[in-house]
């Protein structure tokens, strides 16, 4: 009986003490992402899409906003079929401005989830390989997942994340 409590106290003693000799970690991935130079790249790619997509919708809104003003200044003189048919292209031109809106803002996540991807597998590999060189049971992303609180004892290992990257 005494034999089956020792065993069982050093069961439960086993896991406890392998716990107090864990270590942990945390890290701010948005420190090591933003000096990422395929980061920055994709960044100023991302940047350029933007800018072709909010130069074509500028032109579209100026056409459409020279015709809509041509309309108005001849609406009363116009035939009514006439007037009708220039106000229903009006309605048509401002439904395809619309819906080249809608489609350009879906084309500019799909784009940054693409470039991003990449990005975040680099990062995650990085991570794995610090932690396991450094033999950590987690490394926590204060970026990904709010921690309300973090010890003196975890580490921070931003630094070596980016050491792992080739970034100082």
């Amino acid at each position: 009986m005494l034999k089956k409590i020792a065993l069982i106290a050093a069961m439960i003693a086993l896991p406890l003490a392998a716990m107090a000799q864990a270590k942990f970690a945390h890290m701010n991935s948005q420190d090591v992402i933003t000096v990422m130079p395929e980061f920055t790249k994709a960044q100023a790619d991302l940047d350029a899409m933007a800018k072709q997509y909010q130069d074509e919708m500028q032109r579209t809104e100026e056409e459409f906003n020279k015709k809509y003003q041509e309309f108005l200044a001849q609406a009363d003189s116009l035939p009514q079929n006439i007037a009708e048919r220039r106000q229903k292209e009006l309605q048509d031109m401002a439904q395809r401005q619309q819906q080249f809106q809608q489609e350009a803002q879906q084309s500019m996540q799909k784009a940054q989830q693409d470039a991003m991807a990449p990005i975040m597998q680099k990062l995650d590999a990085a991570i794995q390989a610090v932690g396991q060189a450094d033999g950590y049971v987690y490394i926590f992303d204060v970026a990904r997942t709010p921690i309300a609180y973090i010890s003196t004892q975890s580490v921070d290992v931003t630094s070596k994340v980016k050491a792992q990257l080739g970034i100082k």
